[in-house]
């Protein structure tokens, strides 16, 4: 730690999203007072967001949590750790006696999900307690594009765009939602990468490319349209796919029902645009498709459009290819998941979400926790234990949330902040930053990620009592019993229980604070496990869907919201909603609260085209109420001609009036994974 007029300087890493960027933290007399980023780190190479120059102002904020509370007669209550732990300890064991430990869920949000040990640690008790049923935001953010990559190739590949003779930027605009791939966006397109760029809204970096302007919802169209091209022409690469593949004469006879004239009625995207841009995409010695973070997956047909775009990169030869897609090692960690042999809730109604070919994931699908709180069907759910998350803001139809948590008989919530969520619970428990424990951080591959791991240095004490997730489960375990899952007693003891099957010590990370390689990308199909389907094949035709009575091969299917699909209700709302816009200045719906932040991005926004203004008689700044059949919000108007004159783009991550999933429903559902419609709504908007 530093002294009392010394400044120190730590190489660590910022965890406040996914790309776990290299910082450099400035500390004096121990406290937290610059951050800047960090040069020569593989990924963020210096490049810092606002997020990560603002953490001091976010650690130090007057509404962090610092003690645990208890809510008394609807008011918060100071309490001791000792009183929390053991008012939980006594709640669960008493949902236990009386409904079995099913009764129990638990659920981690988007850090939780990305931070090994608050979902280790949450799945470890949630094996100890006995319940299946735990969740997390991969429900309805990131898990149709891993399982769609899967169902065909076996192997989960990365976009190597850093390399690319082609990048194709799908629902995805990097400078806000992740500058440092951005900026290797920027340097690959200026050093002679061709780019294109697909979405209803112009985003910046399509000024130097081609820009496609597409219709919501249509995305599997337009891919299915480009196959079409680039089968008829033989533009394809044959040897790849007669070596690779299995299924491309099916995949020909189906693609015939999309030339691109027919596109072109379906999408809005010109048929020579469509030729345009399957040609240059196919012949680009190296090509790489980049998609939003859940821009295509939160479609009726989200699954179906992950997987057109797999089929996209096999046929033109671009799996495991430099500047392509290509495969990463994932790095063997300890494994502190204990077996529960019943499935989850929504196993049943989306198998393939829970599991194929032997491998299962952890996660039960959240999108059917809410009715079956409700409902108590098919069993009763009569608590909750929630983690780096605020699901009463982020999980669709926010009503019908927080109507169930609001009927749960016990609830707890570890958070820095007393989020919605928080508000609902019965305990809420103060959780330290990650500059105040210590961690392990790497990005785990799923958005460019790269093989190379350092150590979340703590640098600062925690602020108030608040405690690292692992001594939350790991106390809380021991109080019932479970002593022997949870022997740790120290950030040093869980991270070095972390690291045994890795080959990596603790100590090399402390003598390496920049970090360490674990291994190399893979450009390589012929290496071993590089295609890991039952078949050894890439399955363009997917006879596990097939099976399980899906579309083996990807078919558009009409946003249940469109004048196609149902012309009565967008008669009553004649625009098309996409929900989801991201601002760099937020992750998520977290750090909205920190002053220096909401400067920058003052209130929440809904990007209208010009003659979209004029007709409802509208200007800048205006208010204006957005309205679906399932709600409505009230934002302000920015007006711009990158939106298409037919849409509404909704900025993401607003809370109170202002957030987006007042206006999303529970259904209709992908029917392969669960995931809500939230990208191609049907809406109004009203002038206030």
């Amino acid at each position: 730690m530093s002294t009392a007029s010394e400044t120190k300087v730590y190489e660590t890493v910022c965890m406040l999203c996914f790309m776990v960027c290299g910082i450099k933290a400035h500390v004096r007399d121990g406290k937290l007072v610059k951050v800047e980023g960090l040069p020569g780190h593989p990924l963020s190479d210096g490049i810092i967001c606002p997020r990560g120059k603002h953490m001091a102002n976010y650690i130090y904020s007057p509404e962090r949590l610092q003690y645990p509370l208890k809510k008394d007669s609807g008011s918060w209550k100071r309490i001791t750790w000792d009183e929390a732990l053991d008012t939980t300890a006594a709640k669960l064991q008493k949902i236990k006696d009386a409904y079995g430990a099913r009764a129990l869920a638990l659920s981690v949000g988007s850090i939780g999900a990305e931070n090994i040990e608050i979902s280790g640690f949450a799945q470890r008790f949630r094996g100890a307690y006995g319940t299946p049923n735990f969740f997390s935001v991969e429900g309805h953010c990131f898990r149709s594009r891993i399982m769609a990559r899967l169902l065909t190739f076996g192997s989960y590949p990365l976009e190597d765009v850093e390399n690319s003779a082609c990048i194709v930027l799908w629902g995805n605009n990097p400078d806000e939602s992740a500058p440092p791939l951005g900026a290797k966006i920027h340097k690959a397109v200026d050093g002679g990468a061709k780019l294109i760029v697909i979405d209803p809204k112009r985003i910046p970096l399509s000024e130097k490319g081609i820009y496609i302007r597409i219709r919501p919802g249509t995305d599997c169209a337009l891919a299915l349209g480009m196959l079409h091209v680039i089968i008829n022409e033989n533009l394809y690469d044959q040897e790849f796919v007669e070596k690779y593949t299995l299924g491309f004469a099916q995949l020909v006879q189906h693609v015939q029902d999309y030339p691109p004239e027919e596109v072109e009625k379906i999408t809005w995207v010109p048929a020579e645009k469509i030729k345009e841009i399957a040609r240059l995409y196919a012949r680009a010695e190296s090509a790489a498709i980049m998609q939003g973070i859940t821009t295509l997956d939160q479609h009726i047909n989200g699954l179906q459009n992950n997987r057109a775009l797999a089929i996209l990169q096999a046929i033109t030869g671009n799996y495991n290819k430099r500047g392509a897609w290509a495969t990463n090692p994932f790095m063997r960690l300890s494994d502190l998941r204990v077996t529960v042999e019943e499935d989850p809730i929504g196993a049943e109604k989306f198998p393939i979400f829970r599991r194929f070919w032997g491998r299962t994931s952890p996660y039960g699908q959240q999108m059917v926790l809410q009715e079956a709180i409700l409902s108590e069907k098919p069993y009763p759910i009569k608590a909750l234990i929630v983690g780096g998350g605020n699901p009463a803001l982020a999980w669709p139809d926010t009503q019908k949330t927080k109507k169930a948590f609001q009927k749960l008989d016990f609830m707890v919530v570890m958070d820095l902040f007393l989020t919605e969520t928080a508000e609902l619970a019965d305990i809420v428990l103060p959780c330290s930053s990650s500059l105040e424990r210590q961690g392990l951080a790497y990005n785990y591959g799923l958005t460019a990620g790269i093989p190379y791991i350092m150590l979340s240095r703590k640098i600062i004490e925690p602020i108030g009592e608040s405690w690292p997730d692992w001594k939350f489960y790991s106390e809380l375990g021991r109080r019932m019993g479970y002593e022997a899952y949870f022997p740790w007693n120290s950030d040093e003891e869980v991270n070095a229980n972390w690291l045994k099957p890795s080959g990596i010590t603790l100590e090399q990370l402390k003598e390496n604070p920049k970090g360490l390689w674990f291994g190399e990308r893979c450009y390589d199909i012929t290496a071993k496990n590089q295609i890991r389907t039952p078949s050894q094949k890439i399955e363009l035709y997917s006879e596990t869907l097939a099976a399980a009575g899906y579309d083996p091969l990807p078919v558009h299917r009409e946003p249940s919201q469109s004048a196609v699909s149902n012309p009565e209700l967008a008669a009553k709302y004649p625009l098309i909603l996409t929900l989801g816009s991201r601002v760099v200045t937020y992750t998520n719906f977290q750090m909205r609260n920190i002053p220096e932040l909401r400067e920058l991005a003052p209130w929440p926004v809904a990007e209208i085209h010009p003659d979209t203004a004029e007709k409802y008689g509208l200007q800048a700044a205006d208010p204006v109420i957005v309205k679906t059949k399932g709600g409505q919000v009230e934002v302000k108007v920015k007006i711009s001609e990158a939106v298409a004159p037919q849409a509404v783009s909704l900025q993401y991550g607003w809370d109170g009036k202002a957030s987006g999933n007042l206006l999303s429903e529970l259904k209709p559902l992908d029917p392969i994974t669960g995931y809500p419609e939230l990208k191609a709504l049907a809406c109004e908007i009203i002038k206030v």
